[in-house]
């Protein structure tokens, strides 16, 4: 038997051990424009960047293609740069004021196209008097857009569809509905292209002078409504009272159901005014790719601007530049299109990873 004054004593506690610190994460309460601001312009150089590495690997010199981007500002290129903004910042505002709501519309490519059909059709049927024509085929252009949009929110309210799944298939049943009216009814009799026969004159969008054509005048004159409608309306502080707790918002008495209806088709007629300006401004006629890529463009100016309708147009502006010396660069760097598609993507994945740290604060603690 062993005496408890034989037992060894236990070994002396060793201090702990202090490291040299670790990272902790809050969720901010709070942050500053600025410094918001910030975080999102930093994201941004850090997709331009990758850009550049990417583009300077495929051949292109970083000084070149800084002289591809001043060569922009040229008469003849700016003109260009203009008229592409025209619909990047028509289908910006159509993403921007749903995502306001939570409403992900990504829809857009579908409500470009129902909004160029619609506008096609009173060019084919003779709807309205010559004087007026260009006025009903842009009403009617939004007309298609609310309504294509519409079917997804009465899908999500009647049958609990998520907007994301439905909206983004109802874009390939409209692309598909396309080509059956341009390799069908609406083929051009004279050339046999899929594509519709030419607008005329007075069913174009025309320039106004110094190379700006009136279809940049339409998109500035809807985001001067979208901004009035954001910052200076009612309706306004009930979208960004939705946007932060819908069911509490419905509790107080907010009409969410009348407010989300309103918005939602306004993002509709944005993205089918889209359509319209693109296809009676560039393509004179409708044809079967003239919405390519547009859902992309417009949830990448939505995230830039942050679903500012001001900031929209600006954000459009600076993608139609992109977009012009991407074309550029085909033509005498002969790199191919998904390259640009490329940079547009990393950009995207970018400026969507700065939503963690405005989000969230990283500290480092000891």
């Amino acid at each position: 038997m062993i005496s408890l004054e034989s037992q060894p004593a236990p070994p002396p506690k060793r201090p702990p051990r202090r490291g040299l610190g670790r990272f902790t994460l809050d969720i901010r309460q709070t942050i500053s424009p600025w410094k918001q601001a910030g975080i999102l312009g930093g994201s941004l150089a850090i997709g331009l960047a990758i850009s550049v590495v990417i583009l300077d690997l495929a051949g292109i010199a970083p000084l070149d293609l800084a002289k591809e981007l001043a060569g922009v500002f040229n008469a003849n290129s700016l003109r260009s740069v203009l008229v592409r903004a025209a619909p990047l910042i028509l289908v910006g505002l159509g993403a921007g004021l749903a995502f306001r709501i939570g409403f992900w519309n990504l829809g857009l490519e579908g409500q470009m196209v129902f909004g160029g059909i619609f506008a096609t059709a009173v060019s084919i049927y003779n709807i309205g008097p010559e004087s007026t024509r260009i006025v009903v085929m842009g009403i009617a252009a939004s007309a298609g857009g609310i309504l294509w949009v519409l079917l997804a929110y009465w899908m999500k309210v009647r049958f609990r569809v998520n907007e994301i799944i439905s909206t983004l298939l109802m874009n390939y049943i409209a692309s598909y509905f396309l080509l059956h009216l341009l390799y069908g009814a609406w083929q051009d009799s004279k050339t046999a292209f899929p594509q519709s026969s030419q607008y005329r004159p007075f069913e174009r969008l025309s320039d106004i002078g110094s190379g700006v054509n009136s279809a940049l005048l339409v998109a500035l004159a809807v985001a001067a409504v979208a901004a009035w409608a954001v910052h200076l309306s009612r309706a306004g502080f009930y979208m960004r009272f939705i946007s932060a707790n819908a069911n509490m918002a419905k509790v107080v008495g907010v009409p969410v159901r009348t407010i989300s209806l309103v918005v939602i088709a306004a993002s509709g007629a944005a993205a089918g005014l889209a359509g319209f300006v693109n296809v009676t401004s560039q393509e004179g006629r409708l044809t079967q790719s003239f919405f390519d890529g547009y859902v992309f463009s417009g949830i990448l100016i939505a995230f830039l601007s942050r679903n500012d309708p001001i900031v929209v147009v600006i954000v459009g502006f600076l993608l139609a530049v992109l977009f012009v010396t991407g074309q550029t660069l085909q033509v005498f760097y002969q790199i191919p299109f998904t390259m640009v598609q490329l940079v547009e993507a990393i950009i995207v994945i970018a400026v969507a990873s700065s939503e963690f740290l405005i989000r969230h604060r990283v500290r480092w603690t000891r």
